[in-house]
C-alpha cells in the first residue's frame, strides 16, 4: 500500500471520477423504470417504489462482504468486482422486459444494488483516504458533480437510443437499452482493472494480521465498532441522508406529472441543478473558505426550510421548492462521509463498511413515502416524511458527531 502523502492523485481522481458516473447512471435506472412499470404492469406507488428498495437493500447484505474483499484483494479488485455484477443485473433485465415479470425486474434491481453497494464501499473511503481528511469533503464534492450529473444522463441515454421520452416509454421500449448497458459496464470492469489506482491506507490505520480485527486504534484508543459512537451516529444519519436524497431526487417527474404540468422532463432536473451547484460550491470554498462540518449545518437548514415549504405551498411552486432539497443534500454526503470515519484508524475498512451498508436507507425511506401517498390521496403531503429525517442529520452535524467514546 502507498502512503497518500505521496500519492499522484490527478490520475485516480478521474477513473474514480467516471466509476461515481456509473453509480449514478445506475441509480439513474430506477427514475426510468419506476413510472414505466406502474403505467405499464399497473401497479401502486408503493410497489412501483420496491424497485427502488430492491436497488439498496442489498447495501445491508453485501456491503460487509465487500469490505472483507477489499481486505482480501484490494480496492481495484473490488471495484472489477462490482462492475461484472452490474453487467449481470443488465442482462436480467432482458428477461424481465422479455415476459413483463415485476418478480424478474426485482431481481434484476436487487443484482445491480448489489453491484451498487459493492463500488460503494470501495469507492467511498478510497476517495475519502486520499488525501488530507480535512479535504476529503472537496474531493467528493468533485465526484459528487460526476455521479448526479449521470442521474438525467439515464433518461438522454434512454430517449437517443429508444427515440421516445420518458411518458412514451414502454416495457418493450428497454431491450435494446440494457443490451447496450451489459458492453459498457464490461468495459468499465477491464478499465477498473487495468486503472493506475494505487492501493492506499488510512491514516492511523496500519498493516496489521487480517484475523486481528481488536488491536485498538493509535488514533482513538477504540477496541470494536461500537466504540466510535460518532460513527454508529453518522451511519443512522446516512441511512436517513439516502433516503431523502432518492426522494428529491428520482420522485420530482412523478409529482409534476400527476398535477399535469408540461415538460416533465425538464423539471426533474430541478433538484439536481441543487446539488450540482451545492458540489460546486463545495468543490472550490471547501476546506478554505467553508469547513466541512459548517456545509454539513448549512445544508442541513435548507433542507429543512425546503422540506416544509414542499408540503406548504401552492402546487406549482412546491414544485419548484425541490431545489432547496436538493441544495441542501449536496454537502452532506461529502461531509458525512470524513466526519463520520475520523479517528477509526484500522477500523477504517469496517467502518466505512457499516456506512455503505446504512445506504440501504434508499430501500426504506422511498417506499414508506409511496405508502404517505397511497393514504393520503397527495403526492405533496407525502414530502412530510422528509422533515423528521432532516432534522435528524442537522442534529449530527451540530452535535452528533463530536460523540466519542
Amino acid at each position: 500500500m502507498e502512503n497518500i502523502k505521496t500519492v499522484n492523485r490527478t490520475i485516480p481522481l478521474a477513473f474514480v471520477g467516471m466509476f461515481f458516473f456509473a453509480i449514478g447512471f445506475s441509480l439513474g435506472i430506477n427514475g426510468v423504470l419506476t413510472p414505466v412499470l406502474k403505467e405499464s404492469l399497473q401497479i401502486s406507488s408503493f410497489e412501483s417504489n420496491l424497485v427502488i428498495a430492491a436497488t439498496f437493500l442489498p447495501f445491508v447484505l453485501f456491503s460487509y462482504p465487500a469490505s472483507l474483499c477489499i481486505r482480501g484483494v484490494g480496492y481495484k479488485k473490488t471495484m472489477v468486482l462490482a462492475f461484472v455484477l452490474f453487467a449481470i443485473a443488465m442482462a436480467l433485465f432482458i428477461p424481465a422486459v422479455k415476459y413483463e415479470s415485476f418478480l424478474i425486474f426485482l431481481l434484476a434491481s436487487f443484482v445491480c444494488g448489489s453491484g451498487n453497494a459493492t463500488l460503494q464501499t470501495a469507492v467511498n473511503p478510497y476517495i475519502t483516504i486520499l488525501g488530507p481528511l480535512e479535504s476529503a469533503a472537496q474531493r467528493i464534492s468533485i465526484m459528487g458533480i460526476c455521479n448526479k450529473l449521470a442521474t438525467p444522463t439515464t433518461f438522454v441515454f434512454m430517449a437517443v437510443v429508444v427515440g421516445k421520452s420518458g411518458s412514451e416509454l414502454t416495457i418493450a421500449d428497454l431491450t435494446t437499452p440494457f443490451i447496450i448497458l451489459i458492453a459498457c459496464f464490461l468495459v468499465l470492469a477491464i478499465a477498473a482493472y487495468f486503472s493506475p489506482l494505487p492501493e492506499v491506507k488510512a491514516e492511523g490505520e496500519e498493516e496489521a494480521p487480517k484475523e486481528d480485527t481488536s488491536n485498538s486504534t493509535p488514533a482513538s484508543g477504540g477496541k470494536r465498532l461500537t466504540d466510535f459512537p460518532h460513527l454508529i451516529y453518522g451511519a443512522i444519519t446516512l441511512f436517513l441522508y439516502v433516503g431523502v436524497e432518492t426522494i428529491a431526487i428520482l420522485t420530482l417527474g412523478d409529482y409534476a406529472r400527476s398535477l399535469g404540468m408540461d415538460n416533465v422532463e425538464a423539471l426533474s432536473y430541478v433538484p439536481i441543478i441543487g446539488m450540482v451547484i451545492g458540489y460546486i460550491i463545495g468543490a472550490t470554498c471547501i476546506p478554505k473558505i467553508l469547513s466541512q462540518v459548517l456545509a454539513m449545518r448549512l445544508c442541513a437548514i435548507t433542507a429543512i426550510v425546503g422540506s416544509v415549504l414542499v408540503c406548504v405551498m401552492p402546487p406549482a411552486i412546491s414544485v419548484w421548492c425541490l431545489f432547496l432539497l436538493g441544495l441542501g443534500c449536496s454537502l452532506m454526503w461529502p461531509a458525512l462521509w470524513p466526519m463520520a470515519i475520523a479517528d477509526l484508524g484500522n477500523f477504517t475498512k469496517q467502518g466505512s463498511a457499516l456506512l455503505a451498508g446504512a445506504i440501504v436507507g434508499g430501500a426504506v425511506i422511498p417506499p414508506l413515502r409511496g405508502l404517505l401517498e397511497d393514504l393520503t390521496g397527495s403526492f405533496q403531503q407525502s414530502y412530510w416524511i422528509c422533515l423528521p429525517c432532516f432534522l435528524f442529520i442537522a442534529w449530527y452535524g451540530f452535535a452528533g458527531y463530536k460523540i466519542r467514546k
